[in-house]
């Protein structure tokens, strides 16, 4: 096999897997969900799981797949978004999946929604491991700038007209059905203000959202 790109340390090298050496392989599994929240958290945050923190090769493999069409990526990035959500929840039962979606200016641009993509590996993972999963997308986003071109104040101003509803939540769901946990779905959380803002939006449709499950969480840099 020619050698090719890893998209965790962008060495050169054969035998891949899903675009990645068995090294960075390695270092990816090694990661461990955990509770995080930015400070300071803005109103409607609700509570959030991060598989680990932005750098790295989890760093690197979403810049690939995000930025540069690397959409073999979703496979595993699906999957290992599946282990955040499993631990954010704590226990099988049945979920809602409720991505944040593109822009379809993004969506253009990436040949489709990144997110949503992750989103339906991560269900099909749960799914085949005894889980009730479906991927909602309860959310329509609003045309904004890319939020890596923005500040913090940008974000925050950028993320309040940046959803609407497409549909009401699911209610109290059927008799002898019950009724499902939503999860928030994102590949990355910064200020947290993009989470908030879909969260807030949810809420008031119905789809409150008990939790938020996503791959990365950026880590803020303290000046000495």
């Amino acid at each position: 096999m020619l050698p090719a790109d890893c998209a965790g340390c962008r060495e050169r090298r054969p035998g891949l897997r899903h675009g990645v050496c068995p090294t960075c392989v390695v270092a990816l599994r090694a990661l461990r969900p955990r509770a995080v929240r930015p400070t300071p958290a803005p109103p409607g945050l609700p509570s959030c799981v991060a598989l680990g923190p932005y750098a790295g090769p989890l760093r690197e493999a979403l810049l690939a797949y995000k930025e540069h069409g690397r959409h073999g990526l979703a496979r595993p990035l699906g999957a290992l978004l599946a282990e955040v959500v499993a631990t954010a929840v704590g226990g099988a039962r049945p979920l809602a999946l409720v991505p944040v979606p593109d822009t379809a200016a993004a969506a253009r641009s990436r040949y489709g929604d990144h997110l949503d993509r992750l989103a339906r590996h991560c269900a099909a993972r749960l799914n085949r491991s005894g889980w009730a999963v479906r991927v909602h997308r309860a959310l329509r986003a609003s045309p904004r700038p890319d939020s890596v071109t923005l500040d913090s104040a940008g974000r925050a101003a950028a993320a309040e007209a940046a959803f609407q509803p497409r549909s009401i939540g699911p209610g109290r769901g059927r008799a002898g059905r019950a009724t499902p946990v939503v999860v928030l779905l994102d590949d990355i959380v910064t200020t947290g203000v993009t989470l908030a803002a879909a969260s807030r939006v949810l809420t008031a449709t119905g789809w409150a959202p008990s939790v938020a499950a996503v791959l990365a969480a950026t880590e803020k840099r303290h000046q000495s």
